[in-house]
């Protein structure tokens, strides 16, 4: 996701000249050469925007964007010993805006956590007053040695009305370590947890263990980059409340509102989760013979004239095969409505040799409505069974 801390710089050789002093005294003299911009925070199950993230962008003496992103920016600053001083501009800007922004959001802003506690940080923050619906969003790219200090503060900060957030759970320094003493009142899944989460299961269970941990200790599990509906459905079905990404919206001035469309489309989806009795709820979608690309690694359908399904196109899975998709035959359709363990049973009742098949799912009227991964059902019926033990 995008940000304006401390990150990686790419090689020499892509790279553009790294940013100099004078660029950096530059910016610091005439904040206005930093502007901000605010992608929105969306509540996933209501689909409406619940706060927004502070993005910065930097232009050039001519008024025209910077050639060096963001990242550079504050690496290189804090490279020349004035990180504290840039991300205060930021700070700042985010603690004069944050009385405007709409009824019931909240405004995150980046800070490094090694800078934090340095004074051109603290004490704007310590002299704001009620900093409330101010979310601080501590990143991971700098190892903290001594973590006393910053926990000192943020409780300074948590008693003047802030929240505290932790940046890309699952990457960078000490993760667990900011996670137990930290404990921040919302957790952002690094993006790359994020991106191809809907087939990839370690992320998926490492997304729900932070939930988990989240739900321990108060905190909102937020899935940011998020670039898909498959991704969507994903978080969706695991109960994430929090979701960001160019899904949803890109950064914009303040304040963008979700697209009613996108809104729409989202609090369908949400509810359709939440049938956890039902196939519909672990609905992926699928794609389609004739309609466009194929993605080599997704399944896909072939239909007749009335997008009845003909046939699974699986993909090839050999390293020794060329890339593309195998015919099979459509062994199990069900309904939408269809329970989970009704289908459970018809699934071990196929032959071996397509047992786990992807079960595809249809509409009232025989239309394919996307598909149903065996895995997926294995796990919702352990769940289920897990809820059980749990109550008994």
């Amino acid at each position: 996701m995008e940000s304006f801390a401390p990150g990686p710089v790419a090689a020499a050789s892509d790279a553009p000249a790294a940013v100099s002093p004078d660029e950096l005294a530059r910016v610091l003299a005439r904040p206005d050469a930093l502007r901000t911009v605010f992608q929105p925070i969306v509540d996933l199950h209501r689909g409406v925007v619940a706060g927004y993230e502070t993005l910065a962008r930097f232009t050039d003496p001519t008024g025209a964007p910077s050639a060096h992103t963001p990242d550079l920016w504050f690496a290189a600053a804090d490279r020349h010993g004035v990180g504290a001083e840039l991300e205060a501009v930021v700070v700042e800007r985010c603690l004069s805006l944050r009385h405007s922004l709409p009824p019931n959001c909240f405004l995150t802003v980046n800070v490094s956590p090694h800078l934090l506690t340095h004074p051109a940080l603290s004490r704007p923050l310590l002299a704001a007053g009620d900093l409330a619906p101010l979310v601080i969003e501590l990143t991971e790219h700098q190892d903290v040695a001594d973590l006393r200090p910053l926990v000192d503060l943020k409780d300074a900060l948590l008693d003047r009305g802030a929240l505290v957030a932790l940046d890309d759970a699952g990457s960078g320094y000490s993760g667990l370590q900011q996670l137990t003493q930290f404990r921040p009142q919302m957790i952002k899944l690094d993006r790359a947890l994020v991106a191809g989460a809907d087939t990839d299961e370690v992320k998926l269970a490492l997304a729900e263990l932070l939930g988990e941990f989240g739900g321990r200790i108060d905190a909102w599990l937020l899935a940011e980059g998020v670039e898909t509906w498959a991704e969507m459905d994903a978080f969706l079905r695991l109960g994430v409340p929090l979701g960001q990404g160019y899904l949803l919206g890109r950064p914009a001035p303040p304040w963008s509102q979700l697209d009613p469309a996108v809104a729409e489309r989202l609090r369908l989806r949400s509810s359709r989760a939440r049938l956890v009795e039902n196939v519909v709820s672990l609905l992926e979608e699928v794609a389609v013979e004739g309609e466009g690309p194929l993605p080599e690694d997704r399944v896909a359908v072939r239909v007749d004239r009335h997008r009845h399904p003909v046939a699974l196109l699986l993909p090839v899975r050999r390293a020794d095969d060329q890339p593309g998709h195998r015919v099979a035959p459509v062994s199990l359709r069900v309904p939408a409505s269809a329970g989970v363990a009704e289908v459970a049973r018809r699934v071990v009742a196929r032959p071996e040799s397509c047992r786990f098949d992807p079960v595809v799912c249809v509409d009232d009227v025989g239309a394919v409505a996307g598909i149903v991964r065996v895995e997926r059902i294995l796990s919702r019926l352990a769940e289920a069974k897990g809820d059980r033990a749990t109550a008994s």
